[in-house]
């Protein structure tokens, strides 16, 4: 059996990086987090599984703290350096970091195949950006609840680290990669590894009817609502279900009032 393994690694060890472990039939085998580099590596060369795994390392940002606030804020959104007005001074226009590339390296004669990705682009590409503030609480919640409800992930109901969220994507792209290498593109490349993303959004069969519909499961319903026959909705159905019910449990009780209403007798002369 093959796994597939995303780590979102962060840009330093004061910040918590994420890993996850998914399995051929998308059951979540393993999520934690992890801080230092000895402990990545600790991680990857425990791991029994190793030969069989598919990795994906996301590009960690590179948190350099420069001089002036404006360049501090305007690294993230560099695009390559081509102006040569425009000199790499510190290096203050390199936008990813270098932590751990020489072991991420070192990995690809022991696993069946490891590449990097860009997160926040790849993100885009499966459609699991949101329009919130980016690992924000808003967009932990969005990208926890998409990957329940639309990839069929078992996640718990609690909200779960935005890193180990980030891990489970890289994960995801992994095995992508390795069921269906023509969906997948070589963006560029980063310390001798490629840099993939998807092409297309990968298709997802989840979306699957129910053998038996919300209504059928009242015993008391005499006749299917409208709804059930189109299959419009399972709100729609429910509230048609409720409304037969109070309909029927009415008429019950108005027949019961007559019986226990005496006759009127009319006495001729």
């Amino acid at each position: 059996m093959n796994y597939y393994i995303g780590l979102a690694l962060s840009s330093g060890s004061s910040m918590d990086s994420g890993v996850a472990v998914l399995d051929e039939d998308n059951n979540l085998i393993t999520v934690d987090k992890l801080y230092k580099m000895d402990d990545i590596m600790f991680f990857f060369d425990n791991f029994p599984s190793l030969k069989e795994s598919h990795i994906a390392v996301s590009l960690a940002w590179d948190r350099t703290m420069l001089e002036g606030k404006w360049r501090v804020l305007g690294k993230p959104y560099q695009m390559v350096s081509t102006n040569e007005n425009m000199p790499n001074r510190d290096n203050w226009t390199q936008r990813y970091s270098t932590r751990g590339s020489d072991y991420f390296k070192s990995l690809t004669e022991k696993v069946s195949g490891i590449n990097r990705f860009e997160l926040y682009l790849t993100r885009q590409s499966m459609n699991l950006n949101s329009g919130f503030l980016e690992r924000s609480s808003g967009d932990c919640k969005f990208l926890q609840q998409t990957l329940k409800l639309e990839w069929g992930l078992d996640l718990p109901q609690n909200m779960m680290p935005m890193s180990q969220l980030e891990a489970i994507v890289g994960a995801l792209l992994a095995k992508e990669n390795a069921k269906n290498p023509d969906n997948v593109k070589v963006v560029s490349q980063f310390r001798d590894l490629n840099v993939i993303d998807v092409t297309l959004r990968p298709s997802v069969d989840i979306f699957e009817k129910p053998a038996a519909l919300p209504c059928s499961l009242a015993s008391n319903v005499s006749q299917e609502p409208a709804c059930c026959a189109g299959r419009t909705s399972t709100r729609s159905c429910a509230l048609s279900s409720v409304a037969l019910k109070k309909q029927k449990a009415g008429n019950k009780s108005n027949r019961s009032a007559d019986s226990d209403t005496p006759a009127q007798v009319t006495l001729s002369d």
